[in-house]
């Protein structure tokens, strides 16, 4: 069978929205749509696909989520922009950070592990059942002081080298974005009290306030990576420009 006709017969087994959300990646991909454009309309994709509005509005709503399109009422759906807006977080490595206040960074490798990806995993991160993931959990220094507790987990089958790494010489943040580059997704930022393990990681005290960041990222519409960081809120703040 030609390689163009395995593809098609791949492309058909998968479900309708599927198929619909491959089709508007592909087309932002090879630059058919760029940022700004306005894609087809819903009516439009159910008679291209021949499905239902529900399917189409499944698919877009959920490339919506993950920050490829944006949508707004009355006027359309449009390509995003390749880089997150409206926030106040830049992706930026720990170690960098550290290293622009002339600080020594450091980092000890608590666990490196394949796992799966449990149901809530895969419904959040729209991946496959059981999908094979890694996670990493890393304690960040800064001049010897823990500054941050990373807990990660990254789709192991788009980044396959992430558990080779030599994590003293790069951060994850600094792989993922060579690997997993022009990143889109969305952040969560709570003040926590720690459990125990956390508290005795960052040697602070179980009363001492956390800043935790619990940020998803996507690279080319396709789940890269979530992290859970915590920061003792003696030691850090979060900053940025709006």
């Amino acid at each position: 069978m030609h390689d163009a006709a395995l593809a098609n017969k791949n492309r058909s087994a998968l479900p309708a929205y599927q198929r619909i959300k491959d089709f508007v990646l592909e087309n932002i991909g090879n630059g058919t749509w760029r940022e700004g454009d306005v894609i087809p309309t819903e009516l439009a994709l159910c008679e291209q696909f021949q499905v239902s509005r529900m399917t189409v509005h499944r698919a877009l709503r959920e490339l919506t989520t993950d920050q490829v399109l944006v949508r707004y009422q009355g006027s359309g759906t449009y390509v995003a922009p390749s880089k997150i807006q409206s926030t106040l977080i830049e992706i930026r490595s720990i170690a960098q950070d550290i290293r622009d206040r002339g600080h020594t960074h450091s980092c000890e490798v608590l666990l490196l592990e394949r796992t799966k990806a449990s149901p809530a995993q895969a419904q959040r991160f729209h991946l496959k059942a059981q999908a094979p993931l890694f996670h990493s959990i890393i304690i960040h220094f800064e001049n010897a002081a823990p500054i941050q507790m990373e807990d990660r987990f990254v789709d192991a089958e788009r980044i396959p080298g992430y558990l080779e790494q030599d994590w003293s010489r790069t951060t994850p943040n600094e792989y993922l974005m060579h690997t997993a580059p022009a990143p889109t997704g969305h952040y969560t930022i709570e003040v926590m009290l720690p459990v125990q393990e956390i508290a005795t990681r960052l040697d602070i005290p179980l009363s001492q306030p956390c800043l935790v960041l619990d940020r998803t990222t996507f690279s080319g519409g396709a789940f890269a990576s979530q992290a859970v960081m915590w920061y003792p809120g003696n030691r850090y703040k979060l900053a940025g420009k709006i």
